[in-house]
Protein backbone atom coordinates (compact mmCIF):
# COMPACT_ATOMS: atom_id res chain seq x y z
CA UNK A 1 0.00 0.00 0.00
CA UNK A 2 1.10 3.49 -0.56
CA UNK A 3 1.23 6.50 1.88
CA UNK A 4 2.14 10.24 1.20
CA UNK A 5 4.23 11.47 4.16
CA UNK A 6 6.31 14.90 5.11
CA UNK A 7 9.59 14.36 5.08
CA UNK A 8 10.17 14.82 8.41
CA UNK A 9 7.96 11.50 9.09
CA UNK A 10 10.60 9.60 6.63
CA UNK A 11 12.75 6.68 9.05
CA UNK A 12 15.23 3.71 7.75
CA UNK A 13 13.60 0.76 7.18
CA UNK A 14 10.50 2.81 5.41
CA UNK A 15 10.39 1.81 1.47
CA UNK A 16 10.65 5.53 -0.64
CA UNK A 17 8.72 5.10 -3.45
CA UNK A 18 8.55 8.33 -4.95
CA UNK A 19 9.48 11.87 -4.08
CA UNK A 20 7.11 14.86 -4.52
CA UNK A 21 8.38 17.90 -7.07
CA UNK A 22 11.01 18.20 -9.57
CA UNK A 23 13.32 15.23 -10.00
CA UNK A 24 16.30 17.88 -10.32
CA UNK A 25 15.43 18.81 -6.68
CA UNK A 26 15.64 15.32 -5.50
CA UNK A 27 18.76 14.39 -3.58
CA UNK A 28 18.87 10.78 -5.43
CA UNK A 29 18.86 9.87 -9.21
CA UNK A 30 16.89 6.65 -8.44
CA UNK A 31 13.29 6.81 -5.81
CA UNK A 32 12.76 2.96 -5.15
CA UNK A 33 15.10 1.49 -2.42
CA UNK A 34 14.69 1.22 1.34
CA UNK A 35 16.28 3.60 3.24
CA UNK A 36 18.71 2.18 5.05
CA UNK A 37 22.34 4.50 5.41
CA UNK A 38 21.56 7.51 8.22
CA UNK A 39 23.55 9.75 5.53
CA UNK A 40 20.93 9.50 2.88
CA UNK A 41 18.28 10.14 5.32
CA UNK A 42 20.00 12.83 6.24
CA UNK A 43 20.46 14.22 2.76
CA UNK A 44 16.42 13.46 2.18
CA UNK A 45 15.29 15.49 5.08
CA UNK A 46 17.81 18.61 3.89
CA UNK A 47 16.48 18.66 0.38
CA UNK A 48 13.78 20.73 -0.83
CA UNK A 49 11.61 17.93 -1.38
CA UNK A 50 8.92 18.15 1.30
CA UNK A 51 6.25 14.65 1.13
CA UNK A 52 6.98 11.37 -0.40
CA UNK A 53 6.05 8.10 -1.02
CA UNK A 54 6.10 4.86 0.74
CA UNK A 55 5.31 1.51 0.07
CA UNK A 56 4.61 -0.33 3.29
CA UNK A 57 4.19 -3.47 2.24
CA UNK A 58 8.14 -3.05 1.47
CA UNK A 59 8.94 -1.49 4.12
CA UNK A 60 8.21 0.17 7.91
CA UNK A 61 4.98 1.95 8.15
CA UNK A 62 4.96 5.85 9.91
CA UNK A 63 4.69 5.24 13.48
CA UNK A 64 1.46 4.55 15.13
CA UNK A 65 1.78 8.24 17.21
CA UNK A 66 1.86 10.08 13.93
CA UNK A 67 -0.07 7.41 11.36
CA UNK A 68 -2.22 9.52 9.11
CA UNK A 69 -5.12 8.32 7.53
CA UNK A 70 -3.74 7.81 3.74
CA UNK A 71 -5.04 10.51 1.45
CA UNK A 72 -7.97 8.33 -0.90
CA UNK A 73 -8.50 11.24 -2.89
CA UNK A 74 -5.40 12.00 -4.94
CA UNK A 75 -2.70 9.97 -6.32
CA UNK A 76 1.04 10.54 -6.73
CA UNK A 77 0.42 13.36 -9.05
CA UNK A 78 -2.93 14.43 -7.52
CA UNK A 79 -4.81 12.20 -10.09
CA UNK A 80 -8.25 10.87 -8.19
CA UNK A 81 -6.75 7.39 -7.03
CA UNK A 82 -7.64 4.81 -4.63
CA UNK A 83 -5.74 5.04 -1.30
CA UNK A 84 -4.12 1.14 -1.43
CA UNK A 85 -3.16 0.22 -5.40
CA UNK A 86 -0.46 -1.74 -6.76
CA UNK A 87 2.91 -0.42 -6.49
CA UNK A 88 4.10 -0.32 -9.98
CA UNK A 89 0.87 0.55 -11.11
CA UNK A 90 0.93 4.03 -9.38
CA UNK A 91 4.43 4.71 -10.04
CA UNK A 92 2.79 4.45 -13.85
CA UNK A 93 0.13 6.98 -13.21
CA UNK A 94 2.51 9.92 -11.90
CA UNK A 95 4.65 9.31 -15.10
CA UNK A 96 1.99 9.00 -16.93
CA UNK A 97 0.73 12.59 -15.77
CA UNK A 98 4.34 14.12 -15.83
CA UNK A 99 3.98 15.45 -19.17
CA UNK A 100 2.35 17.82 -20.39
CA UNK A 101 2.18 18.79 -24.34
CA UNK A 102 3.96 22.18 -23.89
CA UNK A 103 5.79 23.87 -26.01
CA UNK A 104 7.06 27.18 -27.24
CA UNK A 105 9.83 27.78 -23.98
CA UNK A 106 12.50 29.66 -25.42
CA UNK A 107 15.63 27.95 -26.33
CA UNK A 108 17.85 30.26 -23.76
CA UNK A 109 15.48 28.87 -21.11
CA UNK A 110 15.49 25.52 -21.54
CA UNK A 111 19.38 24.92 -21.84
CA UNK A 112 19.49 26.44 -18.29
CA UNK A 113 17.34 23.27 -17.42
CA UNK A 114 18.71 20.95 -19.68
CA UNK A 115 22.05 21.77 -18.43
CA UNK A 116 21.61 20.54 -14.92
CA UNK A 117 19.75 17.34 -16.88
CA UNK A 118 22.95 16.87 -18.62
CA UNK A 119 24.83 16.63 -15.72
CA UNK A 120 22.30 14.20 -13.78
CA UNK A 121 21.63 12.16 -16.41
CA UNK A 122 25.73 11.35 -16.69
CA UNK A 123 25.89 10.45 -12.62
CA UNK A 124 22.75 8.13 -13.29
CA UNK A 125 23.48 6.14 -16.57
CA UNK A 126 27.49 6.18 -14.93
CA UNK A 127 25.48 4.19 -11.86
CA UNK A 128 23.74 1.97 -13.83
CA UNK A 129 26.82 0.67 -15.73
CA UNK A 130 28.68 0.43 -12.99
CA UNK A 131 26.30 -1.95 -11.41
CA UNK A 132 26.10 -3.60 -15.21
CA UNK A 133 30.04 -4.32 -14.61
CA UNK A 134 29.66 -5.77 -11.19
CA UNK A 135 27.28 -8.24 -12.44
CA UNK A 136 24.01 -6.99 -11.36
CA UNK A 137 20.48 -7.06 -12.58
CA UNK A 138 19.69 -4.04 -14.22
CA UNK A 139 16.21 -2.37 -12.36
CA UNK A 140 15.24 -0.36 -15.26
CA UNK A 141 12.42 1.05 -13.08
CA UNK A 142 15.16 3.20 -11.64
CA UNK A 143 15.90 5.19 -14.75
CA UNK A 144 11.48 6.00 -14.92
CA UNK A 145 12.40 9.78 -13.39
CA UNK A 146 15.12 9.91 -15.44
CA UNK A 147 13.01 9.02 -18.42
CA UNK A 148 10.26 11.55 -17.67
CA UNK A 149 12.65 14.45 -17.13
CA UNK A 150 14.58 13.63 -20.37
CA UNK A 151 11.14 13.77 -21.97
CA UNK A 152 9.53 16.53 -20.91
CA UNK A 153 12.09 18.77 -22.12
CA UNK A 154 12.28 17.54 -25.33
CA UNK A 155 8.08 18.70 -24.98
CA UNK A 156 8.74 22.19 -24.19
CA UNK A 157 12.48 22.47 -26.47
CA UNK A 158 13.26 19.92 -29.00
CA UNK A 159 16.54 21.37 -29.57
CA UNK A 160 18.06 22.67 -26.28
CA UNK A 161 18.92 19.13 -24.97
CA UNK A 162 19.35 17.29 -27.80
CA UNK A 163 21.93 19.74 -29.06
CA UNK A 164 23.43 19.62 -25.58
CA UNK A 165 23.81 16.27 -25.14
CA UNK A 166 26.37 16.04 -28.12
CA UNK A 167 28.63 18.35 -26.52
CA UNK A 168 29.99 15.23 -24.72
CA UNK A 169 33.63 14.91 -23.82
CA UNK A 170 35.87 11.90 -25.04
CA UNK A 171 35.27 10.13 -21.10
CA UNK A 172 31.62 10.94 -21.23
CA UNK A 173 30.58 9.39 -24.66
CA UNK A 174 29.73 5.80 -23.96
CA UNK A 175 27.28 7.55 -20.69
CA UNK A 176 25.90 10.63 -22.80
CA UNK A 177 25.42 9.01 -25.92
CA UNK A 178 23.28 7.14 -24.15
CA UNK A 179 21.17 10.56 -22.84
CA UNK A 180 21.20 12.09 -26.51
CA UNK A 181 20.06 8.93 -28.14
CA UNK A 182 17.29 9.19 -25.42
CA UNK A 183 16.64 13.19 -26.07
CA UNK A 184 16.80 12.23 -29.81
CA UNK A 185 14.33 9.66 -29.88
CA UNK A 186 11.94 12.00 -28.09
CA UNK A 187 11.84 14.34 -30.57
CA UNK A 188 11.84 11.96 -33.41
CA UNK A 189 8.24 10.86 -31.72
CA UNK A 190 7.16 14.25 -31.23
CA UNK A 191 7.83 14.52 -35.06
CA UNK A 192 6.41 11.37 -36.47
CA UNK A 193 2.98 12.00 -34.17
CA UNK A 194 3.41 9.84 -31.28
CA UNK A 195 1.79 10.47 -28.11
CA UNK A 196 3.55 11.66 -24.44
CA UNK A 197 3.52 8.02 -23.19
CA UNK A 198 5.17 6.76 -26.40
CA UNK A 199 7.50 9.03 -26.65
CA UNK A 200 8.63 7.89 -23.14
CA UNK A 201 9.05 4.69 -24.06
CA UNK A 202 11.41 5.89 -26.78
CA UNK A 203 13.11 7.60 -24.21
CA UNK A 204 13.91 5.05 -22.25
CA UNK A 205 14.36 2.58 -25.32
CA UNK A 206 17.22 5.13 -26.23
CA UNK A 207 18.54 5.27 -22.56
CA UNK A 208 19.47 1.65 -22.30
CA UNK A 209 20.22 0.76 -25.84
CA UNK A 210 23.55 0.41 -25.21
CA UNK A 211 23.74 -0.75 -22.26
CA UNK A 212 26.14 -4.12 -23.47
CA UNK A 213 28.92 -1.37 -24.04
CA UNK A 214 28.81 -2.12 -20.11
CA UNK A 215 30.01 -6.12 -21.07
CA UNK A 216 33.09 -4.86 -23.62
CA UNK A 217 36.38 -5.11 -22.70
CA UNK A 218 36.95 -1.53 -21.32
CA UNK A 219 40.42 -1.83 -23.44
CA UNK A 220 38.64 -1.83 -26.69
CA UNK A 221 35.50 0.29 -25.49
CA UNK A 222 38.62 3.21 -24.72
CA UNK A 223 40.57 2.58 -27.45
CA UNK A 224 41.84 6.16 -28.92
CA UNK A 225 42.31 5.01 -32.50
CA UNK A 226 40.60 2.80 -35.62
CA UNK A 227 39.79 -0.67 -33.84
CA UNK A 228 40.88 -3.99 -35.43
CA UNK A 229 38.74 -6.10 -37.24
CA UNK A 230 39.10 -8.80 -34.15
CA UNK A 231 38.20 -5.97 -32.04
CA UNK A 232 35.01 -4.69 -34.00
CA UNK A 233 33.64 -8.41 -33.87
CA UNK A 234 33.90 -8.10 -30.30
CA UNK A 235 32.33 -4.92 -30.43
CA UNK A 236 29.21 -6.03 -32.56
CA UNK A 237 28.42 -8.38 -29.59
CA UNK A 238 27.04 -5.49 -27.61
CA UNK A 239 23.18 -5.40 -28.78
CA UNK A 240 23.30 -9.27 -27.66
CA UNK A 241 24.92 -8.72 -24.74
CA UNK A 242 22.78 -5.46 -23.84
CA UNK A 243 19.88 -8.13 -24.71
CA UNK A 244 20.75 -10.38 -22.20
CA UNK A 245 21.74 -8.06 -19.35
CA UNK A 246 18.10 -6.53 -19.79
CA UNK A 247 16.26 -9.66 -19.67
CA UNK A 248 17.97 -10.15 -16.25
CA UNK A 249 15.96 -7.47 -15.03
CA UNK A 250 12.78 -7.50 -14.31
CA UNK A 251 9.72 -6.38 -16.04
CA UNK A 252 11.49 -5.15 -19.03
CA UNK A 253 9.47 -3.71 -21.76
CA UNK A 254 9.61 -5.90 -25.26
CA UNK A 255 9.81 -2.75 -27.22
CA UNK A 256 12.81 -1.52 -25.06
CA UNK A 257 14.43 -5.21 -25.25
CA UNK A 258 13.91 -4.92 -29.03
CA UNK A 259 15.99 -1.41 -29.63
CA UNK A 260 18.50 -2.62 -27.81
CA UNK A 261 19.31 -6.04 -29.84
CA UNK A 262 18.51 -4.28 -33.11
CA UNK A 263 19.01 -1.00 -33.23
CA UNK A 264 22.41 -1.62 -35.81
CA UNK A 265 20.40 -3.13 -38.07
CA UNK A 266 20.15 -1.41 -41.79
CA UNK A 267 17.12 -1.63 -43.80
CA UNK A 268 18.76 -3.59 -46.62
CA UNK A 269 19.75 -6.49 -44.55
CA UNK A 270 23.84 -5.75 -43.98
CA UNK A 271 23.18 -4.49 -40.37
CA UNK A 272 24.04 -6.84 -37.08
CA UNK A 273 23.40 -8.79 -35.17
CA UNK A 274 20.52 -10.79 -37.38
CA UNK A 275 20.12 -9.09 -40.88
CA UNK A 276 17.40 -8.19 -40.68
CA UNK A 277 15.75 -5.95 -43.36
CA UNK A 278 12.88 -3.78 -43.74
CA UNK A 279 9.39 -4.82 -42.37
CA UNK A 280 11.46 -7.26 -40.19
CA UNK A 281 12.89 -4.16 -38.39
CA UNK A 282 10.49 -2.49 -35.93
CA UNK A 283 9.40 1.10 -36.21
CA UNK A 284 11.16 1.69 -32.80
CA UNK A 285 14.49 -0.20 -33.93
CA UNK A 286 14.61 1.88 -36.86
CA UNK A 287 14.54 5.60 -35.06
CA UNK A 288 16.78 4.15 -32.81
CA UNK A 289 19.25 3.26 -35.40
CA UNK A 290 18.92 6.80 -37.09
CA UNK A 291 19.14 8.00 -33.26
CA UNK A 292 22.16 6.43 -32.48
CA UNK A 293 24.22 7.27 -35.86
CA UNK A 294 23.76 11.15 -35.56
CA UNK A 295 24.62 11.35 -31.92
CA UNK A 296 28.39 8.93 -32.95
CA UNK A 297 29.08 10.78 -36.08
CA UNK A 298 28.56 14.47 -34.03
CA UNK A 299 30.12 13.28 -30.99
CA UNK A 300 34.07 13.99 -30.73
CA UNK A 301 35.64 10.72 -30.02
CA UNK A 302 39.37 9.78 -28.60
CA UNK A 303 39.84 8.83 -33.02
CA UNK A 304 38.81 11.34 -34.60
CA UNK A 305 36.31 14.64 -34.01
CA UNK A 306 32.73 14.80 -34.37
CA UNK A 307 31.31 16.27 -37.78
CA UNK A 308 29.11 19.55 -37.72
CA UNK A 309 25.97 19.06 -37.52
CA UNK A 310 24.29 19.78 -40.48
CA UNK A 311 27.12 17.71 -42.13
CA UNK A 312 26.24 14.53 -40.62
CA UNK A 313 22.55 15.68 -42.20
CA UNK A 314 24.09 15.33 -45.40
CA UNK A 315 26.26 12.61 -45.11
CA UNK A 316 23.47 10.67 -43.51
CA UNK A 317 21.00 11.59 -46.32
CA UNK A 318 23.72 10.23 -49.23
CA UNK A 319 23.17 6.76 -46.95
CA UNK A 320 19.56 6.75 -46.49
CA UNK A 321 18.50 4.39 -49.04
CA UNK A 322 20.39 1.55 -47.88
CA UNK A 323 20.78 2.02 -44.10
CA UNK A 324 17.59 3.89 -42.80
CA UNK A 325 14.10 3.81 -43.39
CA UNK A 326 13.22 6.75 -45.78
CA UNK A 327 10.32 8.04 -43.39
CA UNK A 328 11.77 7.70 -40.32
CA UNK A 329 15.18 9.32 -41.88
CA UNK A 330 12.98 11.88 -42.98
CA UNK A 331 10.80 12.80 -40.12
CA UNK A 332 14.32 13.00 -38.29
CA UNK A 333 15.82 15.49 -40.29
CA UNK A 334 12.22 17.67 -40.11
CA UNK A 335 12.55 16.98 -36.26
CA UNK A 336 15.93 18.62 -35.85
CA UNK A 337 16.01 20.98 -39.24
CA UNK A 338 18.66 20.73 -42.46
CA UNK A 339 20.94 22.96 -40.27
CA UNK A 340 20.41 21.34 -36.97
CA UNK A 341 21.44 24.06 -33.94
CA UNK A 342 25.09 24.29 -33.82
CA UNK A 343 25.80 24.12 -36.88
CA UNK A 344 27.76 26.76 -39.00
CA UNK A 345 26.28 28.27 -42.26
CA UNK A 346 27.49 31.17 -44.78
CA UNK A 347 24.60 33.84 -45.65
CA UNK A 348 24.24 35.38 -48.74
CA UNK A 349 25.86 38.61 -47.61
CA UNK A 350 29.26 36.86 -46.77
CA UNK A 351 28.46 36.95 -43.34
CA UNK A 352 29.18 33.37 -41.03
CA UNK A 353 26.63 32.22 -38.51
CA UNK A 354 25.79 29.78 -36.07
CA UNK A 355 21.96 28.38 -35.77
CA UNK A 356 20.85 28.89 -32.60
CA UNK A 357 17.06 27.72 -33.09
CA UNK A 358 14.65 26.06 -35.59
CA UNK A 359 11.70 27.90 -37.28
CA UNK A 360 8.82 25.99 -37.51
CA UNK A 361 7.44 27.58 -40.26
CA UNK A 362 10.72 26.75 -42.05
CA UNK A 363 13.84 24.25 -42.20
CA UNK A 364 15.89 26.25 -44.54
CA UNK A 365 14.95 29.70 -42.30
CA UNK A 366 16.37 28.71 -38.58
CA UNK A 367 17.24 31.69 -35.92
CA UNK A 368 21.17 32.27 -36.16
CA UNK A 369 23.78 34.23 -34.88
CA UNK A 370 26.13 36.33 -37.18
CA UNK A 371 29.55 36.54 -35.93
CA UNK A 372 32.67 36.79 -39.00
CA UNK A 373 32.47 38.65 -42.14
CA UNK A 374 34.07 36.83 -44.58
CA UNK A 375 34.25 39.78 -47.21
CA UNK A 376 36.65 41.56 -44.49
CA UNK A 377 37.99 38.74 -43.10
CA UNK A 378 37.14 39.91 -39.30
CA UNK A 379 35.11 38.78 -36.52
CA UNK A 380 32.03 40.95 -35.98
CA UNK A 381 29.65 41.64 -32.86
CA UNK A 382 27.47 38.92 -32.66
CA UNK A 383 23.90 39.15 -32.97
CA UNK A 384 20.97 37.15 -33.47
CA UNK A 385 19.09 37.09 -36.89
CA UNK A 386 16.20 35.26 -37.77
CA UNK A 387 15.76 34.12 -41.19
CA UNK A 388 12.15 33.68 -41.47
CA UNK A 389 11.51 37.38 -40.55
CA UNK A 390 9.68 38.74 -43.29
CA UNK A 391 12.07 42.13 -43.21
CA UNK A 392 15.01 39.81 -42.90
CA UNK A 393 16.77 39.90 -46.95
CA UNK A 394 19.87 37.47 -45.95
CA UNK A 395 19.51 33.64 -46.18
CA UNK A 396 21.89 30.50 -45.81
CA UNK A 397 23.52 29.46 -49.40
CA UNK A 398 25.40 26.69 -47.93
CA UNK A 399 26.54 24.76 -45.08
CA UNK A 400 30.87 25.59 -43.68
CA UNK A 401 33.10 23.08 -42.22
CA UNK A 402 34.97 23.98 -39.22
CA UNK A 403 37.91 22.37 -40.24
CA UNK A 404 38.54 25.12 -42.47
CA UNK A 405 38.08 27.97 -39.74
CA UNK A 406 39.69 26.42 -36.53
CA UNK A 407 36.91 28.77 -34.69
CA UNK A 408 37.27 27.72 -31.03
CA UNK A 409 33.74 29.68 -29.61
CA UNK A 410 31.29 28.17 -31.99
CA UNK A 411 29.24 25.95 -28.88
CA UNK A 412 29.43 29.53 -26.58
CA UNK A 413 27.85 31.17 -29.57
CA UNK A 414 24.48 29.13 -29.37
CA UNK A 415 24.62 27.55 -25.75
CA UNK A 416 26.16 30.23 -23.43
CA UNK A 417 29.41 30.52 -21.43
CA UNK A 418 27.02 29.74 -18.24
CA UNK A 419 25.94 26.29 -19.76
CA UNK A 420 29.43 25.28 -21.04
CA UNK A 421 30.96 25.99 -18.30
CA UNK A 422 28.50 23.36 -16.26
CA UNK A 423 28.53 20.86 -18.57
CA UNK A 424 32.75 20.76 -18.20
CA UNK A 425 33.71 22.24 -21.48
CA UNK A 426 34.39 25.51 -20.82
CA UNK A 427 36.17 27.28 -17.04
Amino acid sequence: MLKKIPVDQMRLGMHLQGMCGAWLDHPFWKSKFVLRDPEDLKKLRGSSVRECWIDVSKGLDVETSVAEVPDSSAGPSGLDAPAAIDADAAADVARASQIAPRTGVPMADEVRRATALCNASRAAVMSLFSEARMGRAIDTEKCAELVSEITESVWRNPAALVSLARLKTHDDYTYMHSVAVAALMVALSKQLGLDESQARLAAKAGLLHDMGKAMMPLEILNKPGKLTSEEFAIMKTHPGCGHELLLSGDGVDPAVLDVCLHHHEKVDGSGYPNQLRGEQISMLAKMGAVCDVYDAITSNRPYKQGWDPAESIARMAGWAKGHFDDAVFKAFVTSLGIYPTGSLVRLKSGLLAVVTQQNEASLIAPEVKVFFSTRQGLHVTPRLLNLADSKCTDQIIGRESNDAWKFTHLDELWAGEEALRKMGRKT
